[in-house]
This record gives C-alpha cells, sequence and structure tokens, in this order.
C-alpha cells in the first residue's frame, strides 16, 4: 500500500474543532473525492489530511469578515503590492485586460475592487465571492511567507513534514498554498524520500509574493526540485487564478509533467474538483494500492 498525504491550500482554518478532529474528517473527504475520480470505494484510497492552518493563526485575532479588505490591509501593510504583482500575472497568464492595480490614497480596497470586477466578469464569477477568496487566500498567503524564520512558518513546514515521516508516504498531493508548505518542507528534510509530489492549482511561482521569497530562495531565477522527490507533477485550471504566471516549469524546470486543461470552468480554484478530475485519477493510480485496481477489486 502506498500512503497519500494530503496538504491543504487556504482559507481551512477552523477555530472551533480540534486539529485532530479536522484530520479525521478532512481525511476522508479527500478520500471520497479522490476516490470518485479514480472510480474506486474511498476505502481505498489511503490518505492522511495534513493539517497546518492553526499554526498560522495561532495567537492571531479571528478575522471578522473574510471579506474585509480595510482589515486585511491594516494587518499587512505591504500587501498591496503584492496583489499589483499577482494582477500583472493574471494579465499575463489569462489576457484579462484588467485595470491598472495602483493604490488610491494609499488604500488597497479600490484597486481590489475594481480587479475582482474584472476577474469575475471575464471568467463568469461571483463577485462577492471572488472578492472573499482573494482576502482569504492573500491573508493565509501572507501570513504563511511572513519571514524566512517565522515561527508560525517553521511549525506549519514541520507538522507537514511530520505527517509525511509518520505514515511513511511516499504520494504527497498538495494543494494551493500547501504546494508552497509542501515544497519547503520537502527542502528541509531531504531525508525524506517520496516517489510522486502531485501540486495542484500552485502559486509557487508567482514572483514577489511568493516566488522570491521561497525558502531555500531561487539561484538565477530557478526553483529546485527537492531532493528526496523522484516525479513531480503539477496540475493547473487554465483558469485558475491562483496558479500563476503559468507554466510552473518555466520557474521550476525539473517538474518532469506540467499540465493545464479544464478542470472546472465555474469553480476555479477549489480542491474538489482537481482531486476528482481525470488527469489527477491518471497520475495517481499506478501509486494506488500495490495488488488492487483502480476499480477497488484484487488484481490477479
Amino acid at each position: 500500500m502506498t500512503a497519500f498525504v494530503a496538504v491543504h491550500g487556504v482559507g481551512h482554518y477552523r477555530s472551533a474543532l480540534s486539529p485532530a478532529d479536522i484530520v479525521t474528517a478532512r481525511s476522508a473527504a479527500w478520500a471520497k473525492d479522490l476516490a470518485a475520480g479514480l472510480g474506486t470505494a474511498a476505502e481505498h484510497v489511503p490518505v492522511t489530511y495534513a493539517y497546518y492552518a492553526h499554526h498560522l493563526h495561532h495567537g492571531r485575532p479571528v478575522a471578522q469578515g473574510s471579506e474585509d479588505l480595510d482589515q486585511l490591509e491594516r494587518e499587512h501593510p505591504h500587501l498591496a503590492e503584492d496583489i499589483t504583482h499577482w494582477a500583472k500575472s493574471l494579465d499575463e497568464s489569462l489576457g484579462l485586460r484588467l485595470p491598472p492595480p495602483a493604490t488610491a490614497q494609499g488604500r488597497l480596497a479600490v484597486p481590489l475592487r475594481q480587479l475582482v470586477s474584472a476577474i469575475s466578469e471575464h471568467l463568469s464569477l461571483d463577485g462577492r465571492l471572488t472578492r472573499a477568496f482573494i482576502a482569504t487566500f492573500f491573508r493565509d498567503v501572507t501570513r504563511y511567507l511572513s519571514g524566512p524564520d517565522d515561527a508560525a512558518r517553521a511549525a506549519a513546514r514541520e507538522e507537514v513534514a511530520g505527517v509525511i515521516s509518520s505514515t511513511g508516504a511516499r504520494v504527497v498531493i498538495a494543494h494551493s498554498l500547501g504546494s508552497v508548505v509542501a515544497y519547503e518542507a520537502l527542502h528541509a528534510h531531504p531525508e525524506l524520500e517520496v516517489d510522486l509530489l502531485l501540486t495542484l492549482g500552485s502559486p509557487l511561482a508567482l514572483r514577489h509574493g511568493v516566488f522570491d521569497r521561497l525558502s531555500p530562495a531561487p539561484l538565477a531565477g530557478t526553483g529546485e526540485r527537492p531532493a528526496g522527490v523522484r516525479r513531480w507533477v503539477n496540475v493547473a485550471d487554465h483558469g485558475d487564478i491562483v496558479a500563476v504566471p503559468r507554466p510552473l516549469k518555466q520557474r521550476f524546470p525539473a517538474v518532469n509533467l506540467d499540465l493545464t486543461g479544464s478542470i472546472a470552468p465555474f469553480d476555479f480554484h477549489r480542491v474538489a474538483p482537481y482531486l476528482r478530475s481525470s488527469v489527477v485519477a491518471a497520475t495517481l493510480a499506478p501509486y494506488l494500492i500495490k495488488h488492487t485496481d483502480v476499480r477497488g477489486t484484487d488484481a490477479a
């Protein structure tokens, strides 16, 4: 049996639940979604959820609303610059023809509303939900990448490495910000040997906001594959506003396979459509269970 470890993305902090309860519930949810794509039963997908969000929120006040962009800017005064670079990447990758993302009177909210409107119109998305998602994404990413020696960042990284080690997992599936955490965790622990690193909707190549803050730092504009990773496959929905710029392989040439396709045209970044997709199923099927085929029957 090949154990899988799932590394979640943004927006998964739940203050009312214990980490153990979240791990149990989300492990089951990921197994169910992966099983749907693989055409097997959930019990045949041995996945353990690596929950790290509580480390990023430890000692911090709970946000009063995911759409409170003014509060987000107060928490992170330099966030406008990150959003500016992200908007440029969107223009280059998706051809959105976005309005200039300059700030107004030092405030982030006005230009971001303009960007959200353009993104929502181009991708036929709900503006309010897109606004909420962007606020959540940048809040969590900024908290994780606040500094190379930040205690929360180190704790999140060690949490993921600990789950990989304790489960003996040979496959790591990392979504969104989770791809950044998993990438750094595997670099920090080269003794962890992984047959497959599968990144989904990854922002690893996003200049300034993510790429230039990675640990270890990229050399000459190039990020390296962690030493213990045998194979790295990246999958991005062509409309995913987080997985930019593309292709990822341009910044990480050691990626073995870099795929862009239509995963969920109106559900651009959630993990479930990725996990249920045929491309993820085809990638994971060879690693599933040694003597069990993807229909859940014993192989001869």
